[in-house]
């Protein structure tokens, strides 16, 4: 039997970092390959797109931001910014590694906004525990049970 968790999300710097280096190297590209007034436009827009994203997924500052997911349900419960929450349906098919996992996730066709994406949750995220029982969760689609006598110790 698993126990449950809530784990709270904090904004992530290095994430933010990364989002917008990668969209800047986008824009850059694309005003070399496309120079003149349209490739300063779409180079704008690539960057916009990348203040955007980061200010979103990394930063968690907009309303639809995931602030909270808790773990040990039937269904992982994802906690938004605004103060809504919603159970989803996570994906089978999930990318784990030691600095990141990538959640794909889809509220169901029932709910009052059916949405599908990705939640991607870093390192720095969260508390070195905490991230692990979610590498654990993301794995093996149950929580790490911790006997009554080792929580004592």
């Amino acid at each position: 039997m698993s126990a449950a968790a809530r784990l709270e999300l904090k904004p992530s710097a290095a994430l933010a970092t990364i989002i917008l280096l990668a969209h800047g190297g986008a824009a850059a590209a694309t005003y070399v390959v496309l120079p003149g007034w349209r490739g300063a436009l779409l180079a704008t827009l690539f960057a916009a797109l990348g203040v955007a994203a980061a200010w979103s997924r990394a930063l968690l500052r907009t309303v639809s931001s995931v602030r909270a997911i808790e773990l040990g349900g039937a269904q992982p419960v994802f906690e938004l910014a605004s103060g809504d929450s919603f159970a989803a349906e996570v994906s089978e098919r999930r990318y784990v590694t030691r600095y990141l996992v990538a959640l794909p996730y889809r509220r169901s066709a029932t709910a009052r906004r059916p949405l599908s994406r990705t939640l991607l949750v870093t390192a720095d995220m969260l508390g070195a525990q905490e991230f692990r029982r979610l590498r654990i969760w993301a794995l093996w689609n149950r929580l790490p049970v911790v006997a009554a006598k080792q929580l004592t110790v």
